[in-house]
């Protein structure tokens, strides 16, 4: 029990003795058996009329020397979550209101719990600050806080907030259930924010939804965390998964009608962890794969250089890079200005990323058998022009897809690594014999995406000193042209990010004979990388700094994606 706050009031007469041991008596008659430190004598003396929550906080605030807080100006929608559940803060009476740093500022009505509020926020690892609250303003906010959670829901079953037209499932059924309507509602949300992934996590105190969006995570909503257990079942009934098999990975997918003309399919990954199933929707719109290359962020060599390669009658054509680096979208893009009706175009992938018509889509299926080097084999049976495969991942793919590329097929793929040189150690290091490789391959194109700048709001910043742009790649007669660097800002237009949007930089090598002769010779990456650079290759950095140099993105984006 706690009668911290009782003996202070009395050791400074702000109560009589009348009034402390009827507080005193009343108290510990309620308390008999308890041994809850944190339960505060505090209503006991609003209710026997001892002091009023306004006087309270002045005296207090006297005795402890913490300042006062009005909390009746504060928007709850900002209270720092994922140290403590509300149950916890609503019996501790303490509200965390603000974290600057390692400081957590904790807004409290009893000073004298300061233990038990060290005890609630210990794992945090943060130092802990108070400011004193008048406590029927306190719990004022308390049902705020514990309503917006619980009506979320009601909310949503109320009204169609999402979009005039109900989603339906592939099977064209809906649900009009509030989580079904809650789910839809992220769904949608999340394709008109063009984000690429929904992120649904569940953690001790709390449970988050994000959404990747020009490549970083942005935290959407904090469903109420007793909800967890609805909204991955929902989930996983959609996407066809066992809903009872919590203890395993699952990945699925499913297909839904976002309005009267637009469908999306969707990928779905579950994962179980300590607190619970997190699960990873990845979107696939299909709708948004065809640009023109120069808005891809190439420069006008590099796209002249790639239209000579894909137009060549075989061979073979590999774009690398790390994952989300826009690889699909490039190759896409290629086979788009190579899809007419006189050419058979056949794609295997892992999964179907885009549509295009015209084109023999295939779908990998590892559980029935159906992976990329079963399918290249079944390929060639079918008198194809272009092949597309999703990625090279082992020895097998990689002699099928460079066989075929000498036997008057053209070839695209992807391959993870760092640069474009890379991708033809790799290869060799795979145990793919070095005359294949070099008579195979036509052309490497090495990317990644940087977030474009938000056109409403950039403004120029100071440039560096010239020693450090020299160390980050800029040369001098780079420093002696005309141009600004850009930095980010935030507005209302790219919800406060400073960027909207991302652009390709890229490493466009042709393998000419030079490198050829190289590769036979058994040369590595950084040898091949040499003789690149002679015939006039441009690096991701320094495609990057190009961009710097045109207004179009930060020179801290470029620096970290290329670092």
């Amino acid at each position: 029990m706690s009668l911290g706050l009782l003996n202070i009031l009395k050791r400074n007469n702000y109560i009589s003795d009348e009034k402390y041991n009827l507080v005193l008596n009343a108290y510990e008659f309620d308390m008999q058996g308890m041994r809850d430190e944190a339960s505060s004598v505090i209503s006991y003396l609003f209710d026997f009329d001892v002091i009023s929550p306004q006087n309270l906080a002045k005296i207090l605030s006297e005795i402890y020397g913490y300042p006062v807080f009005d909390l009746s100006v504060y928007d709850t929608h900002y209270y720092v979550t994922g140290f403590a559940s509300e149950e916890d803060l609503y019996d501790y009476r303490v509200l965390p209101i603000f974290k600057r740093g390692n400081t957590l500022f904790l807004a409290v009505s009893d000073p004298t719990l300061e233990s038990a509020y060290r005890k609630l926020f210990f794992n945090s690892g943060l130092t802990l600050e108070y400011v004193l609250v008048e406590d029927d303003i306190l719990s004022s906010v308390f049902d705020i806080v514990r309503r917006e959670s619980t009506s979320m829901f009601e909310e949503l079953q109320k009204d169609e907030i999402f979009n005039p037209v109900k989603m339906m499932n592939d099977d064209g059924t809906s649900e009009d259930g509030p989580i079904a309507k809650f789910i839809n509602k992220i769904i949608y949300d999340a394709v008109t924010s063009r984000a690429s992934d929904i992120h649904f996590e569940f953690y001790e105190y709390y449970a988050r939804i994000r959404f990747r969006m020009d490549g970083v995570l942005k935290e959407i909503v904090q469903p109420p965390l007793v909800t967890k257990d609805k909204i991955a079942s929902r989930i996983k009934v959609m996407s066809k998964l066992d809903i009872s098999e919590k203890r395993i990975p699952q990945d699925g997918s499913m297909k839904l009608k976002i309005n009267r003309k637009k469908t999306i399919d969707f990928r779905v990954s579950t994962l179980p962890t300590l607190f619970g199933e997190k699960i990873v929707i990845r979107i696939l719109d299909n709708t948004v794969g065809f640009i023109e290359l120069k808005d891809l962020g190439m420069s006008e060599h590099e796209q002249n250089v790639l239209l000579e390669a894909i137009h060549r009658p075989y061979g073979m054509i590999l774009v690398t890079g790390p994952t989300g680096s826009g690889k699909t979208v490039t190759l896409y893009n290629c086979l788009n200005i190579l899809n007419t009706p006189e050419v058979n175009i056949s794609t295997v992938e892992d999964p179907v990323e885009i549509n295009l018509p015209g084109a023999n889509q295939v779908s990998m299926n590892e559980k029935q058998g159906l992976d990329f080097a079963r399918a290249l084999r079944s390929f060639l049976r079918q008198d194809p022009d272009i092949i597309m495969v999703g990625e090279i991942r082992d020895l097998e793919t990689a002699d099928i897809a460079l066989k075929a590329s000498q036997t008057g097929h053209l070839v695209f793929s992807t391959l993870h690594t760092n640069s474009a040189p890379a991708s033809l150690t790799r290869l060799t290091n795979m145990g793919v014999q070095a005359f294949n490789v070099s008579s195979s391959v036509l052309l490497i194109i090495a990317q990644r995406l940087v977030r474009k700048l938000c056109p409403d709001c950039k403004k120029p910043i100071k440039r560096m000193p010239e020693e450090i742009l020299y160390k980050l790649k800029f040369t001098a007669e780079d420093l002696k042209g005309d141009w600004k660097i850009y930095g980010p800002v935030g507005c209302k237009s790219c919800k406060g990010t400073g960027y909207k949007g991302r652009v390709g930089i890229f490493e466009v090598m042709p393998v000419s004979e030079k490198i050829q002769k190289a590769i036979l010779a058994g040369k590595g990456e950084s040898d091949l990388l040499d003789i690149a650079l002679d015939e006039g290759m441009v690096t991701l950095r320094r495609s990057g700094l190009e961009k710097v140099k045109q207004g179009i993105t930060s020179l801290d984006e470029v620096t970290s994606i290329t670092n």
